[in-house]
């Protein structure tokens, strides 16, 4: 089967502290050549955006960094008051390099609990949202109710990979779509069947968006993919493994023993 789709960044104004994002979509949506939402797209919104317009934005000024946490920014050259807060962010600190602090939260790998500090305003970090499962399934249920367009909502973020230069993009939240299409069973061009494949659809929906998205000034925080034949259902949820099961991990793990 071949699936032809169409990607469109959607410009936004600046977005602030408890903006009405679903509102500022519908109608930035229409300045772009998708018009409208319609049954079946496909919505990818940065998690930036979502935690600003949630009121997730931590000011630095007053935060008092803990012993713990200056000794961390004197080892991996961080200021130790945002140290203090990935820490308070983070499920589990599990290493660093200089600049960055490794950490484990809502069960994945990333850098610095997710907090960026970019697209924050001055003097301020912008965490992930609290529960990004859950802005993505608000975001899908309240541009049904206004335009009763039934579309799928992805939370992004952006990641590097192992020994690879860049960033791509990944869903951290998921509503509407099923994340992840399990390919086990099936066989591959010689007839082997598959053991372990499953497609990890929500994240490489992301990823096709950060390329209308950016990481900079581009002011497009989110984008429209049309036309994936995806079917859209009340699904809601990003599937994660236990750290006992993931690669990374377990090398972690067993470098500490």
């Amino acid at each position: 089967m071949t699936v032809s789709y169409t990607v469109y960044g959607i410009r936004t104004p600046l977005i602030t502290r408890g903006a009405d994002l679903a509102g500022i979509l519908i109608d930035a949506v229409t300045g772009t050549g998708a018009e409208e939402f319609r049954n079946g797209d496909v919505l990818v919104v940065a998690e930036t955006a979502v935690s600003t317009a949630e009121g997730s934005v931590i000011p630095l000024e007053g935060i008092e960094p803990d012993e713990e946490s200056i000794r961390l920014s004197r080892q991996y050259s961080l200021d130790p008051r945002l140290v203090q807060c990935i820490r308070e962010e983070s499920d589990e600190i599990v290493g660093g390099i200089p600049g960055f602090l490794l950490c484990m939260k809502h069960g994945t790998l990333l850098p610095n609990a997710g907090i960026d500090e970019s697209n924050a305003p001055p003097g301020c970090v912008s965490p992930l949202p609290r529960d990004p499962d859950g802005s993505a399934a608000r975001l899908m249920h309240e541009i049904r109710r206004r335009t009763g367009a039934r579309v799928g909502v992805i939370i992004a973020d952006s990641r590097t990979h192992p020994m690879r230069v860049g960033c791509s993009g990944v869903a951290i939240g998921c509503a509407g779509i099923t994340p992840v299409i399990d390919a086990r069973g099936r066989r591959d061009l010689f007839g082997k069947e598959l053991h372990v494949t499953r497609q990890a659809l929500a994240d490489n929906i992301a990823s096709a968006a950060e390329i209308v998205m950016g990481e900079a000034d581009e002011s497009t925080p989110c984008a429209l993919i049309r036309g994936l034949d995806i079917p859209v259902t009340d699904t809601c949820g990003i599937e994660t493994i236990d750290a006992s099961e993931c690669l990374f991990m377990g090398l972690l793990r067993e470098k500490d023993r």
